[in-house]
């Protein structure tokens, strides 16, 4: 994670600046660059796919934009790796209709966040915003088991933590190796985590 520029920055700027940019989201007006790799990129195409084969075969009313923020406030606005959306609730989004830009939480099913350099902010800082924002599944995909001993233990391994939004913080279950996930949102998806994992190989 690199701090871009010194200078702070309101969300508004930042849509205008940076909207189109996918390696940028504002933390407290500062400009983040989320430094993507392939290996990442990897994980999000697999969670994403994995996902919509359930969204498709339950024949749910949820989305999975490409391209999507969520204004947290005026100066932090977050940009999930993937990020599932209730297209029933998005006529309440005022900005929807002319930018990717979420405002509360009332349409967001689940988030999934793939883990890189900048972990300290999924595992800590979106834990907090998310959950306060009342987003009721977020997904914590450690694929290379960056995180912190205090959040996947010791010794670090990759581990996937499923957050289940209850009254208004997570309850925290954490998935390694051949464990099952389970989803709250998607009671029936079968899908290991070591084959999340993997997705995140040459």
């Amino acid at each position: 994670m690199i701090q871009i520029n010194p200078k702070l920055l309101t969300v508004d700027a930042f849509i205008a600046q940076y909207g189109d940019q996918d390696q940028y989201e504002l933390i407290d007006g500062e400009l983040i660059d989320v430094e993507p790799t392939g290996l990442h990129e990897q994980v999000i195409g697999f969670i994403a796919r994995k996902l919509n084969v359930e969204i498709d075969r339950l024949d749910l009313p949820y989305i999975i934009p490409h391209r999507c923020l969520i204004r947290m406030s005026d100066d932090t606005a977050f940009r999930p790796d993937v990020i599932v959306l209730d297209r029933t609730q998005l006529m309440h989004e005022p900005l929807w209709q002319s930018q990717p830009v979420i405002t509360s939480g009332a349409a967001v099913k689940l988030i999934a966040e793939v883990v890189s350099t900048n972990w300290q902010n999924d595992y800590a800082r979106k834990v907090e915003d998310y959950a306060l924002l009342g987003i009721p599944e977020y997904w914590i995909s450690d694929y290379l088991g960056l995180g912190g001993r205090e959040y996947i233990g010791k010794p670090k391994q990759p581990t996937l933590t499923i957050c289940q939004l209850a009254d208004d913080i997570y309850v925290k279950r954490q998935f390694r190796a051949r464990d099952r996930l389970v989803s709250p949102l998607f009671p029936s998806l079968q899908l290991q985590a070591s084959a999340l994992f993997a997705a995140g190989q040459v």
